[in-house]
């Protein structure tokens, strides 16, 4: 697999798919950028890495803001010298029914899900056209794809995400695009749900089948790995028992 001195920044590293993806792409020899906003645990994750011999940096990143985003692929082309990949994985879930009005709730999952996805592409392309070559790779999500009841705010703007990375994929000749979309994944994603009935039901079904976040890491890996004149355009990983 073509990763090995590959360098790769991935958002939303401190935990869950960001965290599982990084230590995997490692381990396959990458140098990792990891970005999120709890940099304590960032720097726990990067010391795990760091263990291992593989090249890693960190930056404290809300990709809610630009001015952050830009900053955190400046500092991944200062550390390494380049940058060969970005993977768009933060990302929030405070799932709730319309009727609860959690409008806050919605305009932060636009922020972080949609905007700081298009913020990662806009710091990543520049680099991306000067080097004549990139592969950006956007986390996404199954709940897109069989819409129900209190994902609609947080499908939409995954969905949004679908679509702009098909656009962009039909825009690109040298630049690689590649959606993953996670089914229920053993995370902390419940945790930002405030709606204590919607919070158990995600709950319930992640402890009966949810599979763990590396493998979706491995997902990424897969696409990544592939020949330069090979693009994977999308990838569904879920488990076996989901719906």
């Amino acid at each position: 697999m073509a990763i090995k001195n590959k360098v790769v920044a991935i958002t939303g590293a401190s935990s869950g798919i960001g965290r599982a993806t990084a230590i995997r792409l490692a381990q396959e020899g990458a140098s990792v950028m990891l970005g999120a906003r709890r940099e304590d645990r960032l720097t726990q994750v990067a010391e795990q890495i760091a263990e291992t011999g593989a090249a890693v940096a960190v930056a404290q990143v809300d990709v809610s803001e630009r001015n952050d985003v830009e900053r955190f692929v400046s500092e991944a082309v200062e550390r390494f010298g380049r940058l060969d990949v970005i993977v768009n994985n933060a990302g929030i879930g405070p799932l709730s029914r319309f009727d609860s009005l959690c409008v806050d709730d919605w305009e932060a999952m636009i922020d972080v899900n949609l905007r700081g996805t298009l913020y990662g592409i806009g710091a990543a392309l520049p680099v991306f056209r000067r080097q004549g070559s990139g592969h950006v790779v956007n986390i996404v999500s199954t709940a897109g794809l069989r819409i129900s009841p209190t994902m609609g705010v947080y499908a939409a703007t995954k969905n949004a995400v679908r679509t702009l990375s098909e656009a962009l994929r039909q825009e690109s000749t040298s630049i690689r695009v590649t959606e993953v979309s996670p089914g229920f994944v053993a995370t902390d994603f419940s945790g930002s749900i405030a709606d204590e009935t919607v919070r158990s039901a995600i709950e319930e079904n992640m402890a009966k089948i949810a599979i763990p976040p590396e493998a979706i890491a491995g997902a990424v890996a897969y696409a990544i790995g592939q020949p330069d004149d090979v693009e994977i355009g999308s990838i569904v990983v879920r488990p076996t028992a989901q719906n």
